[in-house]
C-alpha cells in the first residue's frame, strides 16, 4: 500500500485525475461485460419455443 502511496504522490493532480478516469472506465467497462454475460445466460435459460404438433404447442381455448 505504501508504494501505491508513494507512486500517486509523485503524480501531478492533473495525472491523478487521469488514472482515476481510466480506472472508473475499467470498472464501468467489467461491469458491463458481467451484465451482458448475465443477460445471455437469461437467454440462454429460456426454453425454445414448442412447434403446434408437440404436446403443449396448442391451447385450446374451446374447452
Amino acid at each position: 500500500m505504501d508504494e501505491i502511496s508513494n507512486i500517486t504522490r509523485g503524480l501531478t493532480t492533473e495525472k491523478a485525475a487521469d488514472v482515476q478516469s481510466q480506472v472508473q472506465v475499467s470498472v464501468v467497462k467489467k461491469a458491463i461485460d458481467i451484465e451482458a454475460q448475465q443477460a445471455q445466460q437469461l437467454i440462454e435459460s429460456v426454453p425454445a419455443p414448442v412447434s403446434p404438433g408437440q404436446p403443449g404447442g396448442i391451447i385450446n381455448t374451446k374447452a
